[in-house]
């Protein structure tokens, strides 16, 4: 019984704005599946799942975007930070990054922004994936010393599909070495015939 009651003594009571915050992390989570699902595991493509989500995508990462407003507003109003000491930047600039970038990806989630930006609306949206690694950093920061029973569930998620994401990288990389490889081979050199 002891061992139980200091196994619980260890993790923290989850607060709302930890819950939401899981919820941002879930949603913004959800966002990546599509693309990562058809080149890691290409038997999903036979599915409906991969369309799905890539319809839905959009309006996903727009609940993430409000998951993390409220997770952040919450936090902000509990610990009452002063936003003229730039210390404060500085121990939360992971997350005040991430949730600029969820803003800013938030923001142009549209058809407009899509037509307007052409090109540059894919290369501002790759930001996603640096939202990735600093979500990562923002958890283990934020949680040490305080787990709750969120906390693993956050840490595994993230984890999972970062490296989901690294396998990806490596996935495409192959593919294209490939694809050069088979390009090279079928180009016939000329043939000097001197005499």
């Amino acid at each position: 019984m002891k061992k139980k009651g200091a196994i619980a003594m260890i993790m923290d009571t989850a607060p709302l704005a930890n819950i939401l915050g899981l919820l941002a992390l879930i949603n913004y989570i959800v966002t990546l599946f599509p693309t990562i699902l058809r080149i890691v595991f290409p038997q999903v493509r036979q599915t409906s799942i991969p369309r799905i989500l890539l319809k839905h995508r959009r309006l996903i990462g727009i609940f993430a975007f409000f998951f993390a407003l409220v997770h952040g507003f919450l936090l902000v109003q509990k610990r009452n930070f002063d936003f003229f000491d730039l210390k404060t930047y500085w121990v939360y600039s992971q997350g005040i990054a991430t949730f600029t970038i969820f803003t800013i990806l938030a923001i142009t989630s549209n058809d407009w922004s899509v037509k307007r930006l052409k090109k540059n609306w894919k290369k501002l949206h790759q930001l996603t994936y640096l939202a990735m690694f600093l979500l990562i950093w923002h958890i283990l920061d934020k949680m040490s010393g305080h787990w709750t029973y969120l906390t693993p569930i956050g840490i595994v998620a993230i984890t999972g599909i970062t490296v989901l994401f690294l396998i990806r990288l490596w996935i495409e990389r192959q593919n294209k070495q490939q694809k050069a490889s088979a390009k090279t081979s079928q180009i016939k050199l000329p043939v000097n015939s001197i005499k």
